[in-house]
């Protein structure tokens, strides 16, 4: 497949109402990139998990994907059980061609952002 496949990956919470705004990135995202194959992961409390969205979309014939790690911060998650999760599916699927993108957090353009919106948001 020529489309890029890309997973938007977050914590996960037990509040289903929690994953709305990742919901709206998605639908954002698929209305930027048409053809693109998006789909939303959780580390924890939420359906479906990194491994299976993984196993799902290379079995689909996706040859690279994409993962993009919707967190403000490399806490443990990013640091410890995101590496271990990684090379587990890096060995399962070894034809798959697996990339992972900074957090959010340490991207200076999404920070920048979120200044310039403070700013306007806290201006007299």
């Amino acid at each position: 497949m020529a489309e890029p496949a890309i997973v938007l990956f977050a914590h996960g919470a037990r509040d289903p109402a929690w994953a709305r705004p990742f919901e709206r990135i998605k639908d954002l995202l698929e209305k930027k990139r048409p053809g693109a194959t998006v789909e939303l992961a959780f580390l924890e409390l939420m359906e479906p998990p990194l491994a299976e969205t993984v196993e799902n979309l290379a079995r689909a014939g996706h040859k690279a994907i994409t993962i993009a790690p919707l967190f403000m911060a490399q806490g443990g998650h990013l640091k410890n059980d995101l590496p271990k999760i990684l090379a587990a599916l890096r060995a399962e699927h070894p034809a798959t061609t697996i990339t992972l993108l900074p957090a959010v957090g340490d991207v200076d353009s999404i920070l920048a952002s979120i200044a310039d919106w403070l700013v306007g948001a806290t201006a007299p």
